[in-house]
């Protein structure tokens, strides 16, 4: 084959246009199928997300509304709740902390009255671990209380398109509603 042949026949192939709609096709489906994963992913984090919020205010004011100690059997109530709410698999256990805490105005600090948690990998927090939360919690009169619920749900995305396993945080406020402060069995 000599080279204006060749040159010919690149021509010629060039110019052709039969089977373009077919090579076109197998170019754009997959880049289709991926957005419409991803789309759909993104959709699933947010939808997430909003549960998580939900179920972090809901227990929040379940807690504040309670005018008798909170007990063991109660914060694991109140886990079993937040499993229900953010819909969790059952490969996947939800952890919640609660804690009340009190305003000192003489000292500008934040005391922790009491902290429980439920789940693995979270731990109570201390009086060290408050003081300076002034720019996490409201402005609060001097021995004034408040309580804080704190929820961490795992969430592994339905598809792997780029979003990452993580930890959903909530942290969420409350002033008791009843009573001037939300008591701990034996405390």
């Amino acid at each position: 084959m000599s080279i204006a042949s060749s040159l010919h026949w690149l021509r010629r192939f060039a110019r052709d246009e039969d089977g373009n709609v077919a090579i076109e096709t197998i170019i754009i489906i997959p880049i289709l199928f991926w957005a419409y994963l991803s789309m759909f992913s993104i959709f699933d984090a947010y939808r997430q997300y909003a549960l998580n919020e939900k179920a972090a205010y809901t227990i929040g004011d379940m807690v504040s509304r309670q005018t008798t100690p909170l007990d063991d059997a109660y914060l694991d109530g109140a886990r079993a709740v937040l499993k229900y709410l953010t819909r969790s698999r059952n490969d996947q256990d939800p952890s919640i902390r609660v804690t009340s805490i009190k305003y000192d105005a003489n000292n500008d600090i934040y005391k922790r009255d009491w902290s429980h948690t439920r789940g693995a990998g979270i731990l109570a927090l201390t009086n060290n671990d408050v003081k300076n939360w002034h720019d996490r919690l409201p402005i609060m009169l001097h021995n004034e209380r408040i309580v804080v619920v704190e929820t961490f749900v795992d969430y592994d995305p339905p598809f792997n398109t780029g979003l990452n396993n993580t930890t959903i945080t909530k942290f969420v406020f409350t002033r008791p509603r009843y009573t001037p402060q939300v008591l701990w069995q034996g405390s």
